[in-house]
């Protein structure tokens, strides 16, 4: 892998000086076209190698907590990089970028290295071809559906990375490339007609490492222990004797957690393909867009199988039976919905909804989410003297409530609201010709009681940018953001960008 990198920098640093035609001295010994058909002139093509390179340093204060702790303490990556490399001509594009860091040549845990799974290694590799009002794109790609401008509900065919939480404002840098066919047609001078084919699946990143810093909690022996528990409600909800019995059966036995361990499946075969089409134009001063989207959702549910079974054999034998099993699934769903995006009294205004229907439609089925609803409102507007503020809501609704279980081992929804609301706001400031900027970017989840404030002050000169930030999590630990309560962190980089 190193040699394969080492061979495109010297190849992107041979191409880069600008342009490399057609009758110059290169080519891969097919001949000449323009010798075999002089009528048609020869294309240029032209060859870029961008990029930047970075070197910064994470600290995390509850490192420091003792002395003994403090010895222990990892820097982490010290450097980091990007390299680009595009070549473009009149007929298409091919695009490779590459992200360089220690982590991108260490696998995060088993799920990370199924065959289907995207290399961290790889931004984005793709091809487009241009043909006429049709554009079609092959590769691995990103990309971006709804008019949200943080990522909104209908953003709907790029899974995320949550391995690591100090990038969280990087929206597009958290995505990850999927193998994806997308063509797009361009419809007169205000529409467009986009469809999407994705042949495999892969859902959001996580840390696996269950002592890694961005563990979540979903897949902890916190979560496995609500699972304990509920089968001894289920087993209280047949008898109470049978209850005992379970409680002083799973009591005895040291094991029970490591058998409630979870693991995420792989996702290969056709049975995980995914598509959709979106249409986009204007309407007097209005951008609205409509899509429909088949594929699966990217945070898998978690239930067991075999609760029955291992009861009914308890209370046959007196003794527990085969524990039941942890099942993750990753559930299928169509999705409908819609955005729009207008100016109005200087708010740059948009919104997204979005009807999520999954299998579950009666939503008594605890391996799958029930059916539910999802929208994103947001604005920006430049306040004052280049005083920039953006406010977005996202929330999700689901359906058919009354029938989740309350029992966790028997519904992957259980104990979880109905509602699940997040805002977000960032304000930012330039100062001394546009090269100061100070940032502040806040993540409330408002059912979780949980927050993440991230404030940031950038200098740049010229190609140099330096950049200090922090990050300060709070609110209950079972949140999404509270469980990382003891992250907060303090964060330099310096970055040239080339």
């Amino acid at each position: 892998m190193k040699r394969l990198l080492f061979s495109l920098l010297i190849a992107g640093l041979v191409l880069i000086p600008g342009t490399v035609r057609a009758d110059d001295d290169f080519g891969f010994g097919f001949g000449d076209d323009s010798e075999n058909n002089p009528a048609e002139p020869a294309q240029a093509v032209s060859v870029k190698l961008g990029g930047e390179v970075s070197a910064g340093l994470a600290l995390f204060p509850y490192d420091f907590r003792s002395k003994a702790n403090a010895k222990a303490v990892d820097p982490g990556d010290i450097f980091s990089g990007k390299l680009n490399f595009n070549a473009s001509s009149r007929y298409a594009d091919a695009v490779i970028n590459f992200t360089i860091s220690s982590d991108s040549f260490r696998d995060l845990g088993t799920f990370h290295q199924e065959p289907r799974s995207t290399p961290k290694l790889i931004n984005e590799a793709y091809l487009r071809a241009y043909l006429g009002p049709v554009n079609i794109e092959g590769g691995l790609r990103k990309l971006t559906w709804g008019k949200a401008d943080s990522l909104g509900p209908l953003d709907v065919t790029n899974p995320l990375d949550y391995s690591d939480l100090t990038n969280i404002t990087d929206s597009q840098g958290r995505k990850i490339a999927r193998p994806m066919v997308h063509a797009s047609w361009s419809v007169g001078g205000f529409s467009k007609l986009e469809a999407v084919f994705i042949p495999a699946f892969q859902g959001h990143r996580f840390d696996l490492d269950s002592f890694g810093r961005w563990y979540p909690t979903a897949i902890t022996d916190d979560r496995a222990q609500d699972m304990v528990g509920g089968i001894i409600d289920a087993a209280y909800d047949k008898s109470t004797l049978l209850g005992n019995g379970v409680a002083q059966g799973i009591a005895n036995d040291p094991t029970v957690l490591q058998r409630m361990s979870v693991t995420i499946p792989p996702t290969k075969g056709l049975e995980y393909a995914q598509g959709g089409i979106r249409f986009t134009t204007t309407i007097g001063p209005a951008d609205i867009g409509v899509q429909y989207y088949y594929g699966n959702l990217f945070r898998p549910s978690l239930s067991l199988t075999g609760v029955d079974a291992f009861l009914n054999i308890t209370a046959v034998t007196g003794a527990p039976g085969p524990y039941p099993k942890p099942r993750i699934e990753y559930n299928r769903y169509h999705q409908i919905g819609m955005d729009y995006a207008q100016v109005l009294f200087g708010f740059n205004v948009r919104a997204e909804f979005a009807a999520n229907i999954t299998n579950d439609l009666s939503g008594d089925d605890g391996a799958v989410y029930n059916p539910f609803l999802a929208w994103s409102l947001g604005f920006d507007r430049d306040i004052f003297r280049g005083l920039v503020v953006n406010l977005q809501a996202n929330e999700t609704i689901r359906l058919l409530n009354d029938k989740v279980n309350s029992n966790p081992a028997l519904d992957t929804e259980a104990d979880s609201p109905i509602t699940n609301t997040a805002l977000t706001f960032r304000i930012s400031k330039k100062l001394l010709q546009e090269k100061l900027e100070l940032k502040l970017t806040n993540i409330w989840n408002i059912e979780a009681m949980d927050f993440y404030c991230i404030p940031a002050v950038s200098y740049t000169l010229g190609d140099l940018t330096a950049e200090l930030s922090g990050g300060i999590f709070g609110g209950k630990d079972g949140g999404e953001l509270g469980q990382y309560r003891d992250n907060h962190f303090v964060k330099a980089i310096l970055t040239y960008s080339f």
